[in-house]
């Protein structure tokens, strides 16, 4: 699968001013859609987790064009989140929750092209993160929900 680098790069440097409010946005939708979730951060200062996930998409798009960086950053996180409770099936609801927001976020922007590219990438850190872990021969994808 090729990643359309370029747009997400540009989608992403319009998110990266407002990270904050993204970040929150996030979290508030993730455990209003998916409350089975909370739990798994019932001891987590959620202004540091923010904080973290953001830094880590931030790593991603700014690994975009170095496949190895991103490859052993990605499988190492991966196992972290094994010790953390995550599960396979926690994926899909973190990806649907990050299309929702990006689709938010990037208002007029999100595109047909733009959640593609997101879609495909989210698939790309999944199929990574999980292959990291001993659960690595279930890939889930994420759908895109309708806002």
């Amino acid at each position: 699968m090729s990643l359309n680098i370029e747009l997400l790069e540009s989608s992403f440097l319009q998110i990266k001013p407002q990270e904050t409010e993204f970040m929150a946005h996030f979290y508030k939708t993730l455990f209003a859609d998916y409350p089975e979730v909370k739990p798994l951060f019932a001891n987590t200062h959620m202004g540091k987790q923010a904080k973290q996930l953001f830094k880590s998409l931030v790593m991603v798009v700014e690994n975009l064009r170095n496949p190895d960086v991103l490859s052993n950053a990605l499988q190492g996180l991966g196992t972290r989140h094994v010790k953390y409770g995550v599960l396979p099936e926690h994926y899909p609801m973190v990806g649907s929750t990050l299309l929702k927001t990006f689709s938010i976020y990037l208002g007029s922007t999100w595109t047909p092209n733009t959640e593609q590219a997101w879609i495909e990438a989210y698939t790309v850190v999944t199929e990574l993160m999980l292959s990291g872990t001993d659960y690595s021969s279930k890939i889930l994808t994420p759908h895109a929900q309708q806002v």
